[in-house]
């Protein structure tokens, strides 16, 4: 699984140089979701053309049938050949063009054996889910994903936005941020160095409201604190 995770990785970075884009953020939970469905296996190179033809025939052969990849590439900051990257491990780990929150939670669970990673996969799968049908497809991942690794400022603001307003109603308040980050932390499990006391959630809450209450929302700092906490 690791070699074949590098591997994609490898042909996602190289494509993104090639075409001079810039690559987001790799910490955190952006170099996470770069991986998520980046488990295919490793075929031997084939030409532009036959690319084409075997995308075509993928894309009909599933339940979900994703947007065309000219009208991703427009939507997103992704290239043809990265979404056709990007498409191939999304299809081997979802045959059917679609994830649910289960085999979401088990996907990402993978890469936290050490914690319990299924609270923050579910507020993680609602942020992706949009239009909160209860599934993720193909296009919602690599919206959310284009975001995440290559939006602008206030795209990521609003990104992160929706993930700590969990109840949607345009809020944050402090015990949805404690949610996150005590879902955060349970992740994470016995990584976190100096061991955790069971008030430092609360604690971290506390100082980023803080920080908000007392940040010139013209400064990009602002902006800062909060993607770096997603």
């Amino acid at each position: 699984m690791e070699k074949k995770l590098d591997s994609i990785s490898a042909r996602v970075d190289a494509s993104s140089s090639s075409s001079g884009s810039a690559c987001g953020s790799r910490r955190g939970v952006t170099a996470r979701l770069k991986k998520l469905f980046l488990c295919s296996s490793t075929k031997a190179p084939s030409t532009t053309t036959q690319n084409s033809v075997e995308d075509e025939l993928e894309l009909s052969a599933v339940r979900h049938r994703p947007e065309a990849l000219e009208q991703l590439e427009a939507q997103t900051r992704f290239s043809r050949k990265e979404l056709q990257i990007l498409y191939r491990g999304f299809k081997n780990e979802c045959p059917s063009g679609v994830v649910n929150e289960d085999t979401f939670k088990e996907i990402y669970s993978q890469f936290f054996p050490q914690g319990d990673a299924s609270t923050y996969a579910h507020f993680l799968f609602n942020a992706f889910d949009t239009d909160h049908n209860g599934s993720v497809s193909f296009e919602d991942f690599v919206m959310g994903l284009s975001i995440l690794l290559r939006g602008t400022v206030q795209e990521k603001l609003n990104w992160a936005f929706n993930l700590y307003d969990i109840n949607k109603d345009g809020y944050i308040t402090k015990e949805e941020m404690l949610d996150i980050i005590k879902s955060i932390y349970d992740m994470m499990g016995k990584c976190t160095y100096p061991i955790l006391k069971e008030e430092t959630p609360r604690q971290h809450v506390e100082i980023f409201f803080q920080v908000i209450y007392h940040q010139d929302p013209a400064d990009l700092v602002f902006a800062d604190v909060v993607t770096e906490i997603v």
